[in-house]
């Protein structure tokens, strides 16, 4: 059976409640230990699979739900829209070992904010739910190739905020403008960042260090109007741009 976290002391006002959903013990109490060195981030409740997580988030009304794909019974994926009824305002984050393009295309569809993988550093995890909670669509760079597949098959929905109709109704001449008004190595980041490359995989192709490929990568989203890598990299595939 799983342990419910212990609640925070009124030091955290206001931290991002979160609950735990993994059927491994070891895995899930590691997770939620990492979890709990954030002061801004705080564990509720964990699940070890689909029916007691829906209890938890019903009960609760967490912020963000940590989703594991294979669960005993009910798999995550099939698990997401009862969850997001029990608790509409959590947002639901796939954390899973998972790297099947049919798992991404299925998760996304059924409103997760996000999909990342098992394999990615703690801090990265951490990172990642500050981002989804200022409503950014996170997706594992491993899986970004993936991602953009389908959407060039149009056999599955992109990332939910991803605006693809006004990416479309941008004319030729406006679409040069913004292409055009990327600096070489903008570009060469861009074209990185369709490939699925993390910012460490592009610091080290071009040479540079990592904090610069982060300020690249900001100057690149506010050029195009877009509010994350996700965005950017389908507008990059959908114009053939590079």
């Amino acid at each position: 059976m799983p342990t419910s976290a212990t609640v925070a002391p009124d030091a955290l006002p206001h931290p991002i409640r979160i609950v735990v959903v993994d059927d491994h013990t070891l895995f899930r109490r590691g997770l939620m230990a990492l979890l709990a060195r954030d002061a801004s981030l705080l564990v509720v409740a964990d699940a070890a699979d689909a029916g007691q997580a829906l209890r938890k988030a019903q009960e609760l009304q967490p912020d963000v739900i940590l989703l594991d794909n294979h669960l005993p019974g009910v798999n995550g994926v099939d698990a997401l829209p009862s969850l997001r009824e029990a608790a509409p305002q959590a947002v639901v984050l796939m954390l899973t070992v998972s790297e099947d393009a049919n798992d991404l295309a299925a998760a996304l569809r059924h409103g997760a904010a996000g999909y990342l993988l098992k394999t990615m550093e703690g801090e990265a995890l951490t990172a990642a739910v500050h981002k989804a909670m200022q409503g950014d669509s996170i997706i594992a760079p491993e899986m970004m190739g993936k991602l953009i597949h389908a959407y060039r098959q149009a056999s599955a929905p992109v990332a939910p905020d991803i605006d693809v109709a006004s990416a479309s109704a941008v004319s030729a001449g406006g679409q040069d403008a913004l292409w055009a008004s990327l600096s070489p190595k903008e570009k060469d980041i861009l074209r990185g960042i369709v490939r699925g490359a993390s910012n460490k995989e592009i610091a080290r192709e071009q040479g540079i260090v990592e904090t610069t490929v982060k300020i690249h990568v900001q100057h690149i989203l506010r050029k195009l109007g877009v509010s994350s890598r996700v965005h950017a990299a389908v507008m990059a595939t959908e114009k053939g741009w590079g």
